[in-house]
């Protein structure tokens, strides 16, 4: 399930140089195509929060949260712990003595800390620093808790221990047009190209979105409005 990058670049190129507006260049797109595919990413999680707060739609097939859900679950992983005990993705923090463990790059949010299939209580600095004083709160076996303060993640049982599972939201891969050059032009390599990891769905979001942005390169303002309102439209067709 993904999008073809190389689809998406072509479309943005012919809606481009419809009008003459100008070339968009392979490192162009792909810096642009980045740019809106995180956009279109991070903001599930705020329709997320706006949409959970409105009535829903009996029907699964036309509820916007479940739409919502359905884009985010693509994203969603679970690292066990042969990787949390690998240093060269888990790097050890200096504070933690081996048992603090500094969230890698590809994790963009934590939604479950487990220990032994037991799940932590994700709690503030705070709160992680005093629980122990607390002996009715106090981190045990059985209730174990969690903090992640500046990507550093930490659990306590009782005493510092180090997590056997951590499920989370991935951050897309990041996507490139590659391509050969071949007789001074440039021929798309689908070899070593990386799609867009996002829903089908989103395909025409982000003709829009990456044509709006090559707008203001090409300088060209009525593209840029003319393909804002087409995401807006967009937007309302699909959630």
């Amino acid at each position: 399930m993904a999008v073809s990058i190389d689809t998406v670049y072509q479309r943005v190129l012919t809606l481009a140089n419809k009008e003459q507006r100008g070339y968009i260049t392979p490192q162009e797109f792909n810096l642009l195509a980045n740019q809106a595919q995180m956009e279109i990413f991070e903001q599930y999680f705020l329709d997320v929060a706006v949409k959970t707060k409105q009535p829903g739609n009996t029907d699964a097939y036309s509820d916007p949260v479940d739409t919502l859900y359905e884009k985010i679950g693509i994203f969603e992983a679970v690292d066990d712990s042969s990787a949390i005990n690998d240093n060269t993705i888990y790097v050890d923090a200096i504070v933690g003595g081996g048992t603090d463990k500094i969230l890698p790059d590809y994790i963009y949010r934590i939604n479950r800390v487990e220990l032994n299939g037991v799940d932590c209580e994700i709690i503030n600095t705070q709160q992680f620093s005093e629980i122990k004083l607390m002996p009715l709160l106090k981190p045990t076996a059985a209730m174990p808790v969690a903090n992640i303060r500046n990507r550093v993640l930490r659990v306590d049982n009782g005493s510092p221990v180090i997590p056997t599972d951590i499920k989370y939201i991935k951050r897309p891969a990041k996507v490139e047009w590659a391509y050969v050059v071949v007789n001074d032009k440039a021929l798309y390599n689908d070899n070593i190209a990386v799609d867009f990891e996002l829903h089908p769905s989103e395909e025409v979001e982000l003709v829009y979105k990456i044509l709006k942005l090559s707008a203001f390169n090409l300088k060209a303002a009525d593209l840029a409005q003319g393909t804002a309102n087409l995401e807006a439209a967009n937007k309302q067709t699909t959630l």
